[in-house]
């Protein structure tokens, strides 16, 4: 079994944190050992490195500014890195991109340890640039590029977002798609009956009107403005809209577009909850301008709820053939307009695209599958153990 150096994000929660969190804790269940190396200012000054002599310990870097988009490192935090993984001496780094200086020096540090280095690349896109944020996630995908052509190996979420980067010229041989994946046994669709005690508290919380779900970040590339702008024009009868997460533009939409037929949940920690939440949802709905591959998007299939979202990134690729409604990016309002008086009146449709939806999760995109991948690029970069005598 291998020692993998992980770095990447515990907070402020967001995809790359979940996607951290839950593959390290999944190889630790395959047997490897995972040292997860995060930015956290260390409470206590006097830490000692030492206890990275512990079994999967958790090592932090400290750093000047942290959020969901990027990360500022604090100066010395690039030598501590270094001393960390002279300690470690693992088989490799796999590097979950937090968007910060250090994801460009990692090449030359990992070259100079003699050690695999491996990266995930989160950032959303949309390959047909059609609106200003993908614009500007695509000079992020240009300032990136030349870094990751010296990783051995970048894991990406679909083809379209591999040719993405190879036209910015990282070479084809490094790039590995690896879509997300998630637990079908965790994200489950409810059981018949009452249901557990979460489900019975959520659902109190909800009401009684069936319930379309939007769970995500509140910032500009998720475009929630357009969907909280058809809503309120369509008004569908004996229905909520409720919007889970936290983000920049809360305030601002809550106070715009606050509604009795609208509830704003805010942000849920709890991963029962949010397991309950999708359960308890009809139609989950995702706006995006810009997206990677949405791991709220694979865990509303995988629950059984009826999808609808932009063909953004990969999430087009996710729900095509069925899966769920894809929408363009251009003009969601007005799309959205029409989509909703027919889900709102239409249960049959939205129970048969929430059972395909369950099916193409199944099919494609288990967090199973992703790991015997992510296993099988780790072997094929992990230099083989010498024979015993």
């Amino acid at each position: 079994m291998a020692q993998i150096a992980w770095l990447g994000k515990k907070t402020p929660f967001c995809g790359n944190v979940s996607y951290g969190l839950t593959t390290t804790e999944a190889l630790r269940v395959r047997g490897h050992q995972t040292h997860f190396i995060h930015f956290d200012n260390p409470r206590n000054p006097e830490e000692s490195t030492t206890s990275l002599l512990a079994n999967d310990p958790d090592v932090s870097l400290p750093y000047l500014v942290k959020s969901q988009v990027y990360t500022i490192p604090s100066p010395g935090a690039q030598r501590e890195l270094r001393d960390f993984l002279e300690k470690l001496r693992p088989d490799l780094v796999h590097a979950s991109l937090t968007l910060s200086p250090l994801d460009f020096r990692l090449p030359d540090l990992c070259q100079q340890l003699g050690v695999p280095l491996v990266a995930t690349f989160h950032p959303p896109f949309d390959s047909s640039l059609r609106n200003l944020t993908a614009g500007t996630q695509q000079l992020t995908y240009q300032l990136y590029a030349p870094a990751l052509a010296r990783y051995d190996r970048v894991i990406v979420f679909s083809r379209l977002q591999a040719e993405v980067l190879e036209r910015l010229g990282v070479p084809a041989d490094r790039l590995t798609v690896i879509p997300n994946g998630v637990d079908p046994e965790r994200w489950k669709p409810a059981s018949s009956g009452l249901g557990s005690f979460m489900q019975q508290r959520v659902r109190k919380r909800l009401g009684k009107e069936r319930i379309f779900l939007y769970m995500g970040r509140l910032a500009t590339e998720k475009n929630v403005e357009a969907l909280l702008r058809a809503w309120r024009l369509v008004s569908p009868d004996g229905c909520k809209l409720v919007i889970v997460g936290d983000g920049p533009l809360r305030s601002t939409l809550q106070n715009t577009y606050d509604d009795p037929n609208m509830l704003w949940w805010g942000y849920e920690d709890d991963l029962e909850a949010r397991v309950a939440l999708l359960q308890c949802a009809e139609v989950f709905l995702l706006p995006s301008l810009v997206e990677g591959l949405s791991l709220a998007l694979l865990e509303a299939m995988a629950c059984g709820t009826a999808c609808v979202a932009t063909d953004a990134g990969a999430d087009g690729e996710v729900l095509d053939q069925g899966a769920g409604i894809v929408m363009s990016t251009q003009g969601v309002t007005t799309q959205l307009r029409t989509l909703l008086p027919v889900l709102r009146d239409q249960p049959v449709l939205t129970g048969e695209l929430g059972r395909q939806a369950r099916l193409r999760i199944l099919e494609r995109y288990t967090l199973g599958s992703n790991l015997d991948a992510i296993e099988a690029l780790y072997s094929s970069l992990i230099p083989a153990a010498p024979l015993a005598a």
